[in-house]
């Protein structure tokens, strides 16, 4: 080879040597905690923990997050014991991961409680009346997310839509973690009921556990009320299935408060759509890894509702439903 042709070979190669190192660095890794307060942490995943958890990967790979590539996820879940939350959200913040993704507004405590830096990013009933924030818009400090609600007058469409439903209802029971009940969604399912010549029994599940939410069914039939109402928390959605089946199994009517119960055997449900609300809490996910500050990003509120009902459930329990309450709902499950 001529020495000018080796010089130009060099040359063209230490040229392209920079090139190759740069396409082999690793992409930036991202650390992100997960806890939930009730599901297993292994159903915390893209194929498993409902249409919610499926929608938030979903969004997140279409974002260019990538799990065991760019993305590290790590797990965790308290599986109903709210005496855990305070020890887990420290031993998480512990491991100082980027960012935090978790819910319910006693867990949102806990995380607050333990770190005022690493972001949160959460769902959670009612914020600004929970006083977890002063202000929707502007949240301020280490939080953002969505509010799984458009306030606690939600509860009262709910209960005048199943007394629409069964005209006979005299008798409700509330089935909601105490934390809910507690709030102002208590006093406004009262006044409802008031309203609309409902009495309400309300039962309280001291853990977000199987066995736990069995024991309060067992507690409701005594009270025999002719309708449930369930509660949102993150709890509950845990055991959606085997809600819906008890209350199937008491031949209860129940109004649910998202799809995945309707689906999974729940008379009905006047919901938001919890699959879009999951998406958009990845966003604001990706929005923080990308540099913004949690607080200056809004807590989104959604504003559509949507009645569901599972004709095939209205059956079983003996049901007529009807044609004016069919024809306003968004979808009839069969």
């Amino acid at each position: 080879m001529k020495r000018r042709e080796f010089i130009t070979l060099l040359g063209s190669a230490g040229a392209a040597w920079p090139l190759t190192v740069r396409a082999q660095q690793p992409a930036t890794q991202h650390r992100i905690a997960i806890f939930h307060p009730a599901i297993p942490a292994t159903l915390i995943t893209e194929t498993g923990g409902g249409s919610a958890w499926r929608a938030f990967f979903a969004e997140l790979r279409r974002l260019g997050y990538v799990e065991g590539e760019n993305l590290i996820v790590e797990r965790y879940s308290a599986e109903g014991h709210h005496e855990r939350y305070a020890d887990l959200a420290r031993e998480i913040v512990t491991r100082n991961p980027d960012l935090i993704v978790t819910g319910t507004n006693s867990v949102v405590t806990a995380f607050t409680a333990a770190t005022s830096t690493i972001p949160v990013v959460a769902f959670m009933l009612d914020p600004l009346k929970a006083g977890l924030v002063t202000s929707l818009s502007r949240p301020g400090g280490n939080l953002t997310g969505i509010t799984l609600d458009a306030g606690t007058e939600i509860w009262g469409k709910r209960l005048q839509m199943l007394k629409e439903a069964i005209p006979s209802t005299a008798k409700a029971a509330f089935l909601g973690m105490r934390d809910g009940w507690e709030g102002s969604s208590g006093q406004v399912l009262r006044d409802a009921g008031g309203r609309l010549g409902i009495s309400l029994v309300f039962m309280l599940p001291q853990k977000g556990t199987p066995s736990e939410i069995e024991r309060v069914f067992a507690a409701m039939e005594k009270q025999r009320p002719d309708a449930v109402l369930v509660s949102g928390e993150g709890d509950l959605y845990a055991h959606r299935q085997l809600i819906a089946e008890l209350a199937v199994k008491n031949r209860l009517p129940a109004m649910c408060p998202y799809r995945d119960y309707v689906e999974a055997g729940g008379l009905m449900a006047y919901a938001v759509d919890l699959a879009e609300l999951l998406r958009r809490m990845a966003d604001d996910v990706h929005k923080i890894l990308k540099g913004a500050k949690p607080g200056d990003i809004p807590i989104y509120q959604p504003t559509k509702f949507e009645l569901l009902i599972n004709l095939k459930t209205a059956k079983a329990l003996g049901l007529t439903l009807s044609p004016a309450l069919l024809a306003r709902a968004a979808e009839i499950i069969e």
